[in-house]
């Protein structure tokens, strides 16, 4: 079944997050003072790999109340001051050369989607960075209410663009929230792998992306090789 429609997760691909990240770790530091819980660099990058290991839906909570011991009291006050922290301290950094790629799908004819865990806010956003143009659904979970993994917001592009699931790429980040629900779907998925979650490893063969990529060229080529491919790649046919 030929490709048509391809979908993007924005944090990652998209966004790199960098700042936001770095943002978010000195919220949760500050946060831990306050109340009183030391924390040493050996200590933060092992919560931060504990929970990515752990597949944390929410690796910021996750790594709080590791930091915080699993304490019922200290841990939701620390988590509350983070997010009240973070709030007024939104950070898009553009992926260089993503917007190239975007458009160059655009231009091919592909169907292209938002699939991403993000607050509405965050279409005015790539509007704002000229690529919200091009994509067919403009959609994210703060708009329609649906958040990854659950299936329904990938359906939900689906229908939106008018394609069947077999029909789609998905471009995420995570394997759990992006390739594990796409693929259940009968999804192509493509890993990027940056940031937080670089190091998420699959716990199944039925989570094995099927290609992965850690930089735009990568991502460009894996999709114009899936694209001119598209009738051979399918659930047991793996790129490098």
């Amino acid at each position: 079944m030929p490709i048509r429609a391809v979908l993007f997760d924005v944090g990652g691909p998209m966004n790199t997050e960098i700042e936001h990240e770095r943002r978010v770790d000195a919220a949760i530091r500050a946060a831990l003072v306050r109340e009183g819980v030391p924390v040493n660099e050996k200590e933060y990058t092992a919560a931060c790999a504990w929970a990515v290991e752990h597949f944390a839906p929410d690796a910021h909570t996750a790594i709080i109340w590791r930091l915080t011991h699993g304490h019922m009291e200290t841990s939701p006050r620390v988590y509350a001051a983070f997010r009240a922290a973070m709030h007024d301290s939104p950070a898009f950094e553009l992926r260089p050369g993503i917007a190239d790629v975007i458009a160059w799908l655009h231009e091919r004819g592909l169907r292209l989607g938002l699939a991403a865990n993000q607050p509405h806010a965050t279409l005015a956003v790539l509007d704002e960075h000229g690529i919200g143009q091009y994509f067919h659904h403009r959609e994210v979970s703060g708009t329609h209410g649906f958040h990854k993994p659950d299936v329904r917001l990938f359906l939900r592009c689906c229908e939106d663009l008018g394609v069947a699931p077999e029909e789609c790429v998905m471009v995420g980040d995570r394997i759990d929230n992006d390739v594990a629900p796409a693929r259940t779907l009968g999804m192509h998925t493509v890993l990027y792998r940056t940031g937080r979650h670089a190091a998420q490893q699959p716990r199944s063969a039925d989570e094995v992306p099927d290609a992965e990529v850690r930089n735009v060229a990568g991502l460009r080529a894996v999709l114009e090789m899936m694209l001119n491919h598209s009738t051979d790649v399918g659930s047991e046919h793996h790129l490098p």
